[in-house]
């Protein structure tokens, strides 16, 4: 038996965000970012319509990029003191993905932060609060997946928890607040939601009802994502829904070891912290060419391929083609093609990388890849992501 789960209302369209008004309770609590729903003006514009719901607001502002525990924990304690009975979060992955874990501390404060790591391990909730989410990317689809990536910056380990209760009751997916992202974050989240509807269609989890979901999603992201990148606010609201799209198919068929990879190596370099999305962009031709060395992973690769319109007589020309197409996108886009291009330094990089390689095997998003990988292995992929070296095992 396998599970489709989606947020009971998904509202979509210019001007949507007014749906705050129509939430039935007292008491809200609204968790944002660092700051740019605010100078947009779209954090009052939510308050207000809450309070004209007849909502008291209480916000939490200021979560950061890579939400760690501790932010979590204290958002949760501001929620256990306000008792809502909305949780909304509005803005990128970072907050929604922090106000999924802090909706579970708010309905369960005894719970630990390692409990919640084991994937579809948590309590109940609903007990005391409704969530409703609103993205201001166009990537991570959080607002309907069962997903949160939470980082342990003690040990630069990201967990994602995974569980169908933290899916959202509502989404609110209004293109309004992707107009004036900056092109840097269009990218990043756009490659991001291209590789979410990618593992989706080969994971080991798909079906009948996550297919037809990523192939749209991977058709509308390579027809709009460059037009979104050069600012055509037509091209970004349709890059706002086909992010939502893959989204809905990879909550319920899951993903695969270009997020294992991602989550393990974004913040482990001192370096610098490499964005999801870039991490995502640089990993995603090799996972190709790793997992099409399985025959059905293949097939769907080619599969892929072959309903984007791209070149190839024979399977293995397609699967190439789609590897060119995203190494095409990664150039255009102004993302590098490596570690090493990114600037994560040689000697660190082999210091940490048999680490790295054990923490990616384990991650939650490994067990649904199309193609087994040991620690060893995943060693040897990483470091061809590190030079550019071919995949050939």
């Amino acid at each position: 038996m396998a599970r489709f789960t989606l947020p009971r209302d998904i509202y979509h369209g210019k001007g949507c965000l007014a749906e705050l008004k129509n939430l039935k309770g007292k008491k809200a609590v609204l968790v944002v970012g660092g700051g740019s729903m605010k100078r947009q003006g779209f954090l009052d514009k939510a308050v207000n319509y809450l309070k004209e719901g007849g909502m008291e607001v209480q916000l939490i502002e200021g979560v950061e990029p890579d939400p760690s525990v501790e932010t979590v924990m204290k958002g949760a304690k501001i929620m256990q003191e306000f008792q809502p009975d909305w949780i909304v979060a509005m803005g990128g992955g970072s907050p929604i993905d922090a106000a999924k874990a802090m909706w579970t501390f708010y309905e369960y404060p005894d719970t630990k932060f390692e409990n919640l790591i084991t994937p579809f391990g948590f309590p109940e909730l609903r007990q005391k609060a409704k969530f409703a989410a609103i993205p201001s990317t166009s990537g991570t689809a959080t607002e309907v997946t069962a997903f949160s990536v939470i980082t342990d910056y003690h040990t630069g380990i990201k967990y994602p928890l995974a569980d169908f209760n933290i899916t959202p009751d509502v989404a609110i997916v209004d293109p309004e607040l992707v107009e004036g992202l900056p092109v840097k974050q269009v990218a990043y989240t756009g490659m991001d939601a291209l590789t979410h509807a990618i593992e989706a269609y080969v994971s080991t989890l798909h079906c009948p009802y996550t297919d037809p979901l990523a192939l749209q999603a991977i058709e509308m992201v390579l027809a709009y994502l460059p037009a979104s990148y050069n600012k055509n606010m037509e091209a970004r609201e349709q890059m706002h829904y086909a992010q939502c799209l893959a989204g809905m198919a990879f909550s319920n068929a899951l993903l695969g070891i270009v997020h294992s990879m991602a989550h393990k190596t974004g913040a482990a370099f001192s370096t610098g912290h490499i964005p999801h999305g870039c991490a995502n962009a640089i990993y995603l031709p090799y996972v190709i060419k790793y997992n099409a060395k399985d025959p059905v992973a293949a097939e769907r690769y080619a599969e892929i391929a072959r309903r984007m319109g791209l070149e190839g007589t024979c399977q293995q020309a397609l699967i190439n083609s789609l590897c060119e197409k995203i190494d095409e996108f990664n150039v255009r886009l102004n993302i590098p093609k490596t570690l090493k291009d990114f600037g994560i330094q040689e000697e660190e990089f082999k210091e940490k990388v048999a680490k790295i390689a054990e923490l990616a095997v384990g991650d939650a998003c490994t067990g649904s890849n199309p193609r087994a990988i040991d620690p060893a292995n995943m060693e040897k992929l990483l470091t061809c992501t590190y030079y550019g070296t071919e995949v050939d095992f």
